[in-house]
């Protein structure tokens, strides 16, 4: 009979940032993939206002997991409790908590415990799964911390907008197309070069090499979660367009009685170091904006004129939000 061992751990970083703003960053869950390294896309299921509940897919130790994790915020105490359900085996049982300090005008501290309970029949995947949690610990207060001590200007570095079309053909061959990534040399303007892996059936691993206005070449890596009932496409770069820090979106194909509707949403984060070489010395983030809107939209239009080809006849719209 194995013996469960409880492991626990406590993390904090000082932040160059009021705490409400910090705190904010904690408790919006839904924007974590721009600020969060490992982590592809969050779901949010239920939320109230006090409590919430939502899928995460995160990029741990090369593969790609997916939590379901329930949540009390507190935002008057500036404190969020969390408990991960049907956490994976040697884990039994996953939960912790975020909380936010004021320290003085303008600098807060964070700081993340952890407890697991492991298997203590399974020692080897005990410590990998310690070993992850830390990594994954230091790595979300991490791009926490960055993220919040941009606080002024947050807004403005962040872009999110959709792009879509209205095809008058089946749904099948046109997710068909989007999922076959590999393919897309020679049939989408702007890819090169395609690689494309699979760690299991519908989770990828790309890599780009893209062709940039100027003529020359740069190449992008990204992960894939695939979900062909829903018609649906999650991605994030890992490796990004140069202009950019972090990129994530979806793909999503949706059929009707007459037709489909395919559209691409896309969320990125400027990278301010980057704006300058790509858009001019002295360029405002307002002209880096409208700049990445139309390249990473031109690519996306890129993409959904082939596989219109494979349904019927387009007719395109588009919506920034």
């Amino acid at each position: 009979m194995s013996v469960e061992r409880v492991h626990r751990m406590s993390y904090a970083v000082d932040a160059a940032a009021p705490a409400g703003a910090l705190y904010t960053l904690v408790a919006d869950v839904t924007q974590w993939p721009l600020f969060l390294p490992d982590t592809v896309h969050v779901e949010r299921l239920d939320f109230d206002g006090v409590a919430d509940r939502y899928v995460r897919w995160a990029d741990a130790g090369g593969e790609l997991r997916r939590s379901l994790v329930r949540r009390t915020l507190d935002a008057g105490g500036r404190r969020v409790l969390f408990r991960e359900e049907r956490p994976d085996a040697p884990v039994t049982a996953s939960g912790g908590g975020w909380c936010v300090e004021e320290l003085a005008p303008g600098w807060s501290r964070l700081t993340l415990e952890r407890e697991i309970t492991l298997d203590g029949g399974r020692t080897a995947e005990a410590e990998r799964a310690v070993a992850r949690a830390e990594e994954g610990a230091w790595a979300a207060l991490g791009g926490l911390r960055v993220a919040a001590e941009r606080w002024r200007r947050l807004d403005e570095l962040m872009v999110s907008f959709e792009e879509s079309v209205r095809i008058e053909g089946p749904a099948e061959p046109v997710y068909e197309f989007l999922y076959g990534v590999g393919s897309w040399p020679g049939r989408v303007a702007h890819v090169l070069e395609a690689e494309v892996s699979e760690d299991r059936p519908g989770v990828q691993r790309t890599r780009l090499v893209n062709l940039a206005d100027d003529g020359s070449a740069y190449p992008t890596e990204g992960v894939r979660a695939c979900f062909p009932a829903a018609g649906r496409i999650v991605f994030k770069r890992t490796r990004p367009h140069p202009l950019l820090a972090a990129h994530t979106g979806e793909w999503c194909v949706e059929p009707d009685v007459s037709g489909v509707t395919v559209s691409c949403r896309h969320d990125v984060l400027l990278d301010e170091r980057a704006v300058g070489r790509c858009t001019g010395p002295g360029a405002e983030l307002a002209a880096a904006r409208r700049y990445v809107r139309e390249v990473v939209g031109r690519e996306s239009r890129a993409v959904l004129e082939p596989a219109t080809r494979y349904a019927g006849d387009p007719v395109r719209t588009l919506r920034s939000v």
